[in-house]
């Protein structure tokens, strides 16, 4: 099952607080970016967090899941309809990911 557009667009509004947010598709999922970051994935209408010790400490009583068949575990987020709390929590992940590696250039063809 894959997720569904209005889902996936009220996670966005949800997360919007933080500013910087966009979702790309891929393979009929979406992974959500903040600030060019991968924080989270959405995979079958459910939110997935990317794991930090910070946010491992913010949420408390954490539910890890993959979000994919053979994915590490995430956070499984239940309860995003709290948008403070939520924003919070993106934040929190998006200050303790390390930036992305920059993509190589192909090699130029002589």
């Amino acid at each position: 099952m894959a997720t569904d557009k209005d889902f996936i667009e009220f996670i966005v509004d949800q997360m919007s607080g933080v500013g910087g947010i966009t979702a790309k598709k891929m393979f009929g999922e979406y992974a959500v970016y903040c600030q060019g970051k991968v924080v989270a994935l959405v995979c079958d209408n459910q939110l997935f967090i990317k794991p930090t010790d910070k946010g491992r400490a913010y949420i408390g009583n954490v539910v890890e899941a993959p979000a994919y068949p053979g994915a590490k575990p995430s956070f499984l987020i239940e309860e995003y309809d709290d948008r403070d709390w939520l924003c919070e929590l993106i934040r929190i992940t998006t200050q303790e990911l390390p930036l992305p590696r920059p993509k190589k250039k192909p090699a130029a063809k002589n």
